[in-house]
């Protein structure tokens, strides 16, 4: 068995930079009311699960409403985001059921409402592709001309209403932003596979052809899976990917030694215990293997899909050392291959996955490199 510093605690029963609420912890304004609800949980079946965070994101949401009706926009605002981060905890991992359907859009409800005001607008925009309507939200600067672009790639159980901050960040730096659903996930139900890569595809050819975007000048962020994802579409994509930031991300190409393939597929199986659905469904997380591993790589590799000599643009890579769901390997093997320059990386040594302990720090900063490289 693997030891504690490798594998955090993913018990949602209580709370660390490193485990469970990890997703969510830089978009909760207040620990206390969170801990109240954390020392509440009796279990992660959706008949105990989604009701106790339906209740956490309904005062925020109540909140919000009177206080938009009495003209107090700014503080309402951010009571729907903060409506938004718990019912987006009670939807985890998705709207796999009828019941996590409904709180997800109890998220997207709150979502919506926090976004009613902004200037610019977050507009929702429809990417056809291979015959999907993929839902996106676009934020486009006020000033006028064209701007560098950024495709704001999501992952497997964090949606474009989570990652609103993202946009914020893109028109703090006057750039346009488009925010996706990852294939597989929230509106983007093109299923995940190698090839589904075309859809992030289809995501950039869009923005190229936006009349407020220049086209020469379009880049990609993503974390946990949408950082494998910018990777992924950097490679498919180099012609049109000019910089990509990501925030961990496997398999980029490592292969891990022995010891930690077994020390990964015991992290991975750990979470085999907890069940976010219907207490008679099936298991969220299903057991892992090193075999299956093996077969994952084959399939997702960059070197396995032929592309890993085509990221040859800038890329930052950022992520915790003790991260056990993205190793850190990933992060010195894009390191050793590829250009002698143009690769970044901001390695924290007491942090897990994507190193979210660090989030106020590289989030924003991650954006101003963007505009860096984009202008």
């Amino acid at each position: 068995m693997q030891s504690q510093a490798f594998i955090p605690d993913e018990n949602p029963t209580r709370i660390d930079h490193a485990g469970f609420y990890r997703r969510w912890l830089s978009m909760i304004d207040d620990m206390d009311y969170l801990q109240s609800f954390v020392s509440r949980v009796a279990g992660t079946n959706e008949e105990v699960w989604v009701p106790l965070w339906r209740e956490a994101g309904k005062h925020y949401e109540d909140e919000g409403d009177r206080l938009e009706a009495e003209g107090d926009i700014k503080s309402a605002r951010s009571c729907f985001l903060q409506a938004r981060t718990y019912y987006s905890i009670g939807r985890f991992p998705g709207a796999i059921s009828a019941v996590k359907k409904t709180i997800s859009e109890d998220c997207n409800r709150a979502y919506a409402k926090s976004c009613a005001h902004l200037t610019p607008p977050v507009q929702e925009v429809i990417i056809e592709h291979q015959g999907y309507q993929i839902k996106c939200h676009l934020r486009v600067p006020k000033t006028a001309g064209k701007h560098p672009a950024v495709l704001i790639m999501c992952g497997a159980d964090m949606f474009k209403e989570d990652r609103g901050w993202a946009g914020d960040f893109c028109i703090e730096n006057d750039m346009v932003a488009l925010i996706m659903d990852a294939p597989g996930t929230g509106d983007n139900l093109l299923p995940w596979e190698p090839s589904s890569v075309s859809a992030w595809m289809a995501a950039i050819d869009y923005l190229a052809g936006h009349a407020s975007v220049d086209a020469d000048h379009i880049g990609a962020f993503g974390i946990s899976r949408g950082g494998y994802s910018v990777m992924q579409l950097a490679g498919h994509y180099p012609k049109m990917v000019k910089a990509v930031v990501a925030s961990a991300g496997h398999h980029f190409g490592y292969q891990m030694t022995e010891q930690e393939l077994l020390n990964y597929v015991d992290a991975r199986s750990s979470r085999t215990r907890y069940k976010f659905g219907p207490i008679d469904g099936p298991v969220t997380f299903p057991e892992w293997s090193v075999e299956k591993e093996n077969e994952l790589y084959k399939q997702w590799a960059l070197p396995e899909q032929g592309v890993l000599e085509n990221i040859t643009m800038p890329i930052l890579m950022i992520n915790g050392k003790k991260d056990h769901l993205a190793p850190i390997g990933n992060i010195y093997y894009m390191l050793e291959h590829g250009p002698a320059t143009g690769r970044e990386a901001r390695i924290y040594p007491d942090a897990g996955h994507c190193a979210f302990k660090y989030f106020s720090s590289w989030a924003p900063d991650s954006f101003k490199w963007l505009k860096q490289k984009l202008s």
